[in-house]
């Protein structure tokens, strides 16, 4: 299989719904992977061993994995979650064969790109910062005393179940360095694919840091902005599907689109959708990408196809 150079930007199972179609249209793909991760087993080695977090690296690994016995073997390998409350508990062993090749290899990507040979995964993955980032929100509607003061919250696990709206997100360091790779993997990308996932914690992440966000204005690339399934729900309460829209644009001036991807469940206002994505210079496409009877989950097929129709 050949097919059009895709870069996917996310994280979490996001990323990995839209990979595991991507990899169904194009065996040219980087998956390009937020670096924040500060809970679970993640969290824990990333404070331990003061390295990249490691757990969404993994899902985009897996999820490039073939469908033939040797891909879905390792891919259920990679993800396997040790149980118990000891050292081991709670841990991925993904997590812990991406740390030690680290270990060995001194250097990220050499890890990431050997666990990706061993998966015989049908493209590579790549951190977009090359140190690990930490997530801060302003939100307001944390003080019952005065639910119009804003508030600063600290970490990725916090922000993304704040019960408050976020008003505005960043990062620390305030200015990290992109991976070099990543950098160039956008340069030279046919098709640049943000979304779907968590929004401030996996989708925007990847616009506040500064040299990947030039990369993602100046990129000859065309730009496919895919929402998601369910909106409305944890750090992003209240936020129409336009909402989500405006505060990508607001967080990342210059931005612009050639594609926004709806399934038509998500779209209340689809005039207002419409003109969010016009802003953005962006046509609107809405298709059938949910799979039916599990609320909150790409059908691969589908989105595979939606994908295909755009990209060729």
């Amino acid at each position: 299989m050949r097919g059009p150079l895709v870069v996917a930007l996310g994280g979490g199972h996001g990323l990995a719904a839209s990979l595991a179609a991507l990899r169904l249209v194009t065996d040219r793909i980087t998956a390009i992977v937020t670096v924040a991760d500060d809970g679970g087993s993640s969290g824990r080695l990333r404070q331990e061993f003061d390295v990249l977090p490691p757990g969404d690296l993994r899902m985009a690994l897996a999820a490039l994995c073939n469908d033939d016995e040797w891909g879905t073997t390792w891919a259920s390998v990679l993800q396997h979650r040790f149980a118990g409350q000891g050292p081991l508990g709670g841990h991925s062993l993904g997590n812990l064969l991406i740390l030690a090749l680290w270990e060995h290899f001194g250097e990220p990507v050499q890890g990431l790109d050997m666990v990706g040979r061993l998966l015989n995964a049908r493209g590579r993955v790549l951190p977009m910062a090359a140190v690990p980032l930490t997530i801060e929100a302003v939100v307001q509607g944390l003080d019952d005393a005065d639910p119009q003061r804003p508030l600063v919250v600290r970490g990725q696990a916090r922000v993304a179940t704040t019960p408050g709206e976020v008003r505005s997100v960043s990062v620390l360091p305030a200015a990290p360095p992109a991976h070099p790779e990543a950098l160039r993997a956008v340069r030279e990308a046919e098709w640049v694919v943000l979304g779907p996932g968590s929004w401030f914690t996996s989708v925007m992440p990847h616009l506040l840091v500064p040299e990947l966000r030039e990369a993602l204005l100046q990129t000859p690339a065309r730009r496919l902005l895919n929402l998601n399934l369910v909106l409305n729900t944890g750090e992003t309460s209240g936020f129409s599907a336009e909402r989500h829209l405006e505060v990508l644009a607001d967080h990342a001036p210059g931005l612009r689109l050639d594609v926004v991807l709806a399934d038509p469940s998500v779209v209340g206002d689809e005039a207002a959708l419409r003109a969010a994505a016009r802003a953005l210079g962006a046509e609107l496409l809405l298709a059938p990408v949910a799979e039916p009877g599990r609320d909150g989950h790409h059908d691969s097929l589908r989105l595979a196809a939606v994908y295909r129709d755009i990209m060729t």
